[in-house]
């Protein structure tokens, strides 16, 4: 069975390793201690606050068992290893549809980094699954649900 891995950036590592002392040192006592208040309320089988402390910390636990699971198996990819004309999770690449002038450019990161909006895209995401590995100048066919396209990649930068 093939070890889990999950690629990101160094920058991405380090917010998720800030997130996990985040949510361990300073979320989990905040939540057990809306737990202890809650209880003294009395009552704990009507007890609505006792109930939305209980399920926030059920969530917290589950986000801090997902941020370890992820450090755990982190493969930090580190762009400047790579070919700089070669796209690889952590480079940001400028690219032209077939038939168009204006250019799109996104930067390739891991699953938990992609911020669409702010130019970071998922390395899970179509877009990034087709563009990996491939050369500055190729044209790439691109297939995502909204259908299927051509582009040329125009730049690779780490």
């Amino acid at each position: 069975m093939a070890e889990k891995s999950f690629p990101m950036t160094a920058e991405g590592k380090a917010k998720l390793e800030a997130e996990l002392k985040n949510l361990k040192l300073v979320k989990r006592p905040e939540v057990i201690q809306r737990i202890k208040v809650a209880r003294s309320f009395g009552d704990l089988s009507e007890n609505s606050e006792y109930d939305a402390a209980k399920d926030e910390q059920s969530h917290l636990e589950d986000r801090i068992a997902q941020v370890e699971e992820m450090l755990k198996y982190a493969d930090v990819v580190d762009a400047d290893s790579v070919d700089p004309n070669e796209v690889s999770v952590g480079k940001t690449i400028t690219y032209t549809e077939v038939g168009e002038s204006e250019s799109e450019t996104y930067t390739i990161v891991g699953s938990d980094e992609s911020d669409p909006l702010n130019g970071k895209i998922s390395n899970d995401s179509p877009i990034a699954k087709a563009l990996l590995g491939k050369k500055k100048g190729e044209t790439v066919s691109i297939t995502t649900p909204g259908g299927k396209f051509d582009v040329v990649i125009n730049d690779v930068k780490a």
